[in-house]
């Protein structure tokens, strides 16, 4: 299965390659100047699940397997990126295909770190992506326009209609709004699906403040309720990170990590908030597999039913699917066996139209 990509956007300065340092652990270049990455940073991340441990101890598992992120990191954008500022826009292809776009946008004062545009303002920045994303959708979308003007010429019948869809979308990118705010139906998303618009993937904007104020920041920062109240007007989502804690958590074992978040007041580390936010955006939830030889999370969208979750172990699984046996992992766990929880009635058989819960303990039955 392949893993979830988040592309990670903003200006220089704002901490973007900081984070995405610690919460990768990945080594990338992170300095007080613009443009000093050209070429995309990816990191992996495994996705926090403490269930995942309890179940490796209950099967005493030979291995265990948690759910995986990429995280993308590209350049920082600029004012007039597209027309060439900077290092220009060319590295936005490089987030095209991701899952969701997340925006790091700079909630601190610094004198010590020079902003590319003066001063600390983050919806003004948040409008400067926003554009740039804007104007890089809108290159693609006039090159498709010219293809498509031939192919209707030829008398290709799609090309006419989606023609029509993009010249509303055109519509509102050249006015700066993004494609997500184009009222589409499903068919004609469906359409424009295989154009990977950035504008029209689901956006996260991630507060950095500073590590002074890490506790208080969500309620107590003005900046930050600015990006909010920003972000809620496009239904987008907000986590507030302090890429300097982060940096240090990732310098920890996971035991001193975990005393340094309770000292400094906080029940989980900004990644673990990043991604149960991404999670949440993108609709998704985890199964679990357990036994002997592994343990394992398997990432999949909410609404998704048994076959196409088998499908995401295997194809064959999928093809040959019979059942699936499942227990609530806190039934599971509160039983103390698979055993246990069946005599209590908690081991369901269930078929191909069964819709899969958030934390289902998982064994497909399947003959292919």
């Amino acid at each position: 299965m392949s893993n979830l990509e988040v592309g990670i956007v903003g200006l220089p300065n704002v901490g973007k390659s900081t984070l995405f340092n610690a919460i990768t652990k990945a080594g990338a270049e992170a300095a007080n100047y613009p443009f000093c990455t050209i070429e995309p940073n990816v990191g992996i991340v495994e996705v926090p699940d403490k269930r995942l441990q309890v179940l490796h101890e209950l099967y005493n598992s030979k291995k265990t397997t948690p759910a995986a992120f990429r995280f993308v990191d590209i350049a920082g954008l600029v004012k007039g990126a597209s027309k060439g500022e900077g290092l220009g826009n060319k590295f936005l292809e490089h987030i095209r295909q991701v899952d969701a776009v997340s925006q790091v946008v700079r909630c601190f004062e610094n004198g010590d770190i020079t902003h590319v545009e003066g001063s600390i303002d983050p919806i003004r920045d948040i409008e400067i992506i926003n554009t740039e994303l804007c104007l890089a959708d809108l290159e693609v979308l006039e090159r498709r326009l010219l293809k498509l003007v031939k192919l209707a010429k030829s008398g290709v019948k799609e090309a006419k209609v989606e023609e029509a869809i993009l010249q509303r979308i055109k519509e509102a990118l050249e006015q700066g709004q993004t494609v997500r705010s184009v009222e589409l139906t499903d068919d004609e998303k469906a359409m424009i699906k295989e154009m990977n618009f950035l504008t029209a993937k689901p956006t996260l904007y991630i507060a950095n403040v500073g590590e002074d104020e890490v506790t208080t920041a969500d309620t107590d920062n003005e900046y930050v309720q600015r990006v909010k109240e920003y972000a809620a007007t496009e239904g987008a989502e907000v986590v507030t990170i302090s890429a300097k804690v982060e940096s240090e958590i990732a310098e920890l074992e996971d035991e001193d990590a975990r005393e340094f978040l309770h000292e400094l007041g906080l029940e989980e580390s900004g990644l673990e908030k990043l991604i149960k936010a991404a999670f949440d955006l993108l609709g998704l939830m985890t199964f679990l597999t357990a036994g002997t030889d592994e343990c394992r999370a398997w990432t999949i969208t909410k609404g998704t039913v048994a076959p196409k979750a088998a499908g995401k172990i295997h194809s064959d699984i999928e093809r040959g699917f019979i059942r699936a046996e499942i227990v609530n992992y806190d039934d599971l766990i509160a039983a103390g066996s698979v055993a246990a929880a069946r005599e209590k009635g908690q081991v369901r058989l269930e078929g191909k139209d069964y819709v899969m819960q958030d934390g289902d303990v998982t064994n497909f039955r399947f003959n292919v």
